[in-house]
């Protein structure tokens, strides 16, 4: 996944202020670090948007 697309998948799911929180606040358990590290780690977007959708609870159709 292209970060671009990345970045529009969180805006549009959580809003641009409560999204780019989330990337750079929110330590995802399932991958030790926040999806802004990750992100800057090599780890796909696409595997941090997933991580991300199950720990806020997003219908998996979303995904």
């Amino acid at each position: 996944m292209r970060l671009t697309e990345f970045q529009e998948l969180m805006h549009t799911e959580f809003g641009v202020a409560r999204a780019d929180a989330m990337l750079t606040d929110h330590v995802i358990p399932q991958l030790g670090r926040t999806g802004a590290v990750a992100i800057d780690n090599g780890v796909d977007p696409r595997d941090v948007w997933r991580a991300l959708c199950a720990d806020f609870d997003v219908p998996p159709n979303r995904w």
